[in-house]
């Protein structure tokens, strides 16, 4: 490399200056273990599961996976191909509390008698409601199998799995119920209320009134809405 070139280089280094960025992380995960204690039909059993769960975004919510990295109980019988139906909830904390329902296949294939069952990855959709950091932890996992059904339980208050930062939809400070969406330039000109019970809807009438208001020029205002 020639000299002015190493020194075209230098001064260009110079003047730009290191580039750091520095950003706060959107989302942390990490796999718990979660001390799962099972209330079965032959009474009750349990194990502990090295759990994650992972997050994905799809428009304005999130697509949420929970996997099991192992077996939290067994059957004292075959269960055959298609005879479990597992699923979970998630507990939400943070900045938004509430529960996401998440559930997987039935089994793919027989689980021998007497085996630790391994849970299919089970998944749900999560749309905030709020915005902030919120935490995903494993909550309560149910399989149901030959007409029979096992609850099982963190026993050891496992810590979040996943912290994501998220946005509610229509704006930073969450959303409210008690609040109509704005959905374009003509809410300024449409009126909608709620008296005692029945919504009275007067936009369209005032946004004709205006428009042939505006088309009028001196002449008399013929396009007045009734009512």
């Amino acid at each position: 490399m020639s000299y002015q070139k190493r020194t075209a280089l230098a001064l260009a280094a110079a003047v730009a200056g290191p580039v750091v960025l520095m950003s706060a992380p959107t989302a942390q995960a990490a796999v718990v273990d979660v001390d799962y204690r099972c209330q079965t039909p032959i009474g009750p059993k349990g194990a502990v599961s090295p759990i994650d769960i992972k997050a994905v975004k799809s428009g304005s919510a999130y697509k949420l996976t929970m996997s099991f990295r192992k077996g939290v109980s067994s059957s004292p019988v075959e269960l055959g191909k298609g005879a479990m139906n597992p699923s979970a909830v998630i507990e939400l904390g943070g900045a938004e509390t509430g529960k996401v329902q998440v559930s997987g296949p039935p089994n793919a294939a027989a689980v021998p008698a007497e085996t630790p069952i391994r849970i299919s990855d089970l998944s749900g959709t999560y749309t905030p409601r709020k915005s902030g950091r919120v935490t995903f932890t494993p909550g309560v996992l149910t399989i149901k199998a030959l007409g029979t059904t096992t609850t099982c339980t963190p026993k050891n208050s496992p810590g979040p799995s996943l912290e994501l930062d998220v946005t509610a939809v229509g704006g930073a400070g969450g959303s409210d119920s008690s609040e109509l969406p704005k959905t374009g330039p003509l809410d300024s000109a449409m009126a909608l209320g709620t008296l005692g019970g029945t919504v009275l809807l007067t936009g369209a009438a005032g946004v004709l009134w205006l428009t042939r208001r505006g088309g009028a020029h001196g002449g008399t205002s013929g396009g007045r809405a009734a009512g």
